[in-house]
């Protein structure tokens, strides 16, 4: 069992393969290690090995995307 902390996120302006990319990109050079699942089809941004929620919702808005952290 792992001990690495899992964010997520809604992004509901994250509509196609470019958005996916795009935030992919920019999270993980912001947090690199980092490990990213997006998915446009569910708007659902997951991100293994980062524990700071706020940083990683500045980064994704940073591109001009509108995350929502969920729970």
């Amino acid at each position: 069992m792992t001990n690495e902390t899992t964010l997520a996120f809604s992004v509901a302006d994250m509509t196609c393969g470019h958005c996916v990319r795009t935030i992919t990109a920019a999270v993980e050079a912001a947090f690199p290690g980092a490990k990213v699942s997006a998915d446009a089809a569910t708007h659902r941004v997951t991100i293994v090995g980062v524990q700071d929620a706020r940083s990683v919702a500045g980064v994704i808005a940073a591109e001009g995307y509108t995350p929502v952290t969920l729970d």
